[in-house]
């Protein structure tokens, strides 16, 4: 699939009605706070679906190679049946990432899942088969089935490396902060238990004060760059968090921890220092 191809997928809006509807569809299924973070991997500090992917598709390319050799229609059979039942915690983490994307990373992720569909459609066919003696059917719906998810992880390569779905969105922030320690702004400056915004250089900094204790966040937040700074401040002292107006991803304020997703990734922190009542940071 060539790039051309994948550029006029991301622009194509003739999907965004189906999208928009399992959108809602999958935000009213799930909408338990707990559940939505384990699916999101908010406990693991990394998105969980790519995780999860790994047993079905492990699973699926040992029974190929098991296909291939006599005497192991048993082991591929057991393989297969691992695989399809592996897909459907892969399936419902994926639906719940991409349900906080933008439109245009929704419209790769939705054929994307069609394929990967499709490809656990044919699995399931191929263990069907397989199970009433039907081996060499098995064997043919196998293949079809790894060849199509082999597109659909195509796409999601894409989604994940070109369109940055899933990455810490805040991360490359840190890679423009000054190296050296470099004054921010004065510590009378910054209210007490409230954030504030600090710009350093192009970056912007969110700041948190405790008396003479600081601490400085990247503003932007690490799932899809929401504005930290306009976020409510929940909790009390330095467990306090910051929520991320856009979705809701919720940050503690002291060390950056993601408390609540869609976010999966930690906001990044920034080295901070107060010397004669002058905020200092730098690079981690």
């Amino acid at each position: 699939m060539s790039m051309p191809i994948l550029n006029r997928l991301e622009e194509a809006r003739s999907l965004d009605s189906v999208s928009d509807r399992i959108q809602s569809a999958v935000t009213a299924a799930v909408r338990p706070q707990r559940l939505r973070d384990l699916l999101h991997g908010t406990w693991l500090g990394h998105p969980l679906h790519p995780v999860l992917v790994q047993v079905p598709v492990g699973a699926f390319v040992c029974s190929a190679i098991l296909d291939l050799l006599p005497g192991s229609k048993k082991a591929a059979t057991t393989l297969v049946t691992v695989g399809v039942a592996g897909a459907v915690p892969a399936v419902a983490a994926g639906w719940v990432d991409w349900s906080q994307l933008t439109r245009d990373r929704r419209r790769v992720g939705l054929v994307h899942a069609g394929a990967n569909a499709v490809a656990v459609g044919l699995y399931t066919a191929s263990l069907l088969a397989r199970l009433g003696g039907r081996h060499a059917r098995g064997r043919a719906l196998g293949y079809a089935g790894l060849t199509v998810a082999g597109l659909g992880a195509y796409l999601g390569g894409h989604l994940a490396y070109a369109q940055g779905a899933g990455m810490n969105q805040a991360s490359p922030d840190t890679g423009r902060l000054p190296e050296e320690w470099t004054e921010v702004c004065s510590l009378a400056s910054v209210p007490e238990r409230r954030t504030v915004v600090r710009l350093v250089g192009d970056v912007p900094v969110l700041l948190y004060r405790i008396a003479d204790q600081v601490s400085a966040l990247v503003e932007r937040c690490s799932h899809e760059t929401g504005p930290l700074g306009e976020g409510d401040v929940v909790g009390e002292g330095w467990d306090a968090c910051v929520v991320c107006p856009w979705h809701g991803s919720t940050f503690r304020l002291s060390d950056g921890a993601v408390v609540h997703g869609p976010a999966a990734n930690n906001q990044p922190v920034i080295p901070v220092r107060v010397r004669e009542g002058r905020i200092e940071l730098r690079q981690p």
